[in-house]
């Protein structure tokens, strides 16, 4: 498997390329001119490309032609999602309209003041929930790993409203392990990728999709340490104009100060989480964002 290097295609130029397009010519122009970034990717990145078109075709199971059709809408789908958050984070005017499932599970979380851990991945545009998150009244601090997102942060810092919002970037010093602490005593919400890790990292092997992948361990970990509830959340673009939230019921890792059930505590907690990720899949096939060889067997 080719480990995740801490990085995420695209860059601050990328973002700044899709906010003057939205800004100026609308979100509807931005859509268009994203077609032709597609193209681009489907016969120029070859390595995002091989990587996506395996998921289509050994994962999904779809035909060669298919999978390479679908890795174009793909590469369209990523880039929409890309205006659309940027568009709703940024508060330009815009049209969009949401189903939750599961919204009263988060309100319990805020009112009973536990603090917890949100666990998304790289599908659909989980950020989109920010709409949600802000009528919780309640801050939210998102995970970065240094490698991948620091630039992009500082850029869009001053392009975004003000949200209750913090950032939380992932670094070598482990000096993020205090600002997780003190979030989660001052009862705030933690989102966390649960698909990315580094190597060094604890990670488990699942079977997913088919086939074997590694997960990490640490948002469920946390989330043990510090005695709080873990939620699964999902937010999957369903037209240009509409999203849909998911929510899993709140989980606390249950027995987690036994040392002996540990290890089995956080294999069931990860496997879940990567049973909500499957069924999530295999509902919205076009709304896979990992660009690297994601399963240990890719022949």
């Amino acid at each position: 498997m080719t480990e995740w290097d801490g990085k995420t295609r695209g860059g601050v130029i990328g973002y700044k390329i899709f906010v003057f397009f939205i800004k100026y010519f609308g979100v509807s122009f931005a859509y268009f001119f994203l077609k032709l970034v597609a193209i681009y990717f489907l016969f120029f990145s070859p390595k995002a490309y091989k990587a996506i078109f395996f998921y289509f075709n050994s994962i999904q199971k779809f035909s060669k032609l298919r999978s390479f059709f679908s890795a174009y809408q793909n590469f369209c789908m990523l880039g929409k999602v890309l205006v659309d958050k940027i568009t709703i984070l940024s508060g330009v005017p815009n049209k969009f309209t949401y189903n939750f499932d599961g919204e009263s599970y988060l309100h319990q979380m805020v009112e009973e003041e536990t603090g917890g851990i949100l666990v998304n991945a790289h599908i659909g545009n989980w950020e989109i929930a920010g709409q949600l998150l802000e009528r919780l009244n309640t801050r939210v601090n998102i995970l970065m790993y240094d490698a991948e997102h620091q630039k992009i942060r500082q850029y869009l810092s001053n392009v975004l409203e003000q949200k209750n919002v913090g950032f939380i970037i992932i670094k070598d010093d482990i000096s993020h392990l205090e600002q997780i602490r003190n979030a989660l005593l001052n009862k705030e919400i933690i989102a966390i990728a649960g698909d990315r890790y580094m190597p060094g990292n604890r990670t488990i092997s699942c079977n997913f999709m088919g086939k074997e992948a590694e997960f990490p361990v640490s948002p469920f970990y946390i989330a043990g340490k510090y005695n709080v509830p873990v939620v699964n959340v999902f937010a999957m673009k369903e037209t240009n104009t509409h999203y849909h939230f998911f929510a899993t019921p709140p989980r606390m890792i249950e027995n987690f100060g036994n040392l002996k059930t540990r290890d089995a505590t956080m294999t069931n907690a990860v496997h879940e989480f990567v049973s909500d990720l499957e069924k999530m899949l295999k509902r919205y096939p076009l709304q896979w964002f990992n660009y690297y060889n994601f399963w240990k067997q890719t022949s």
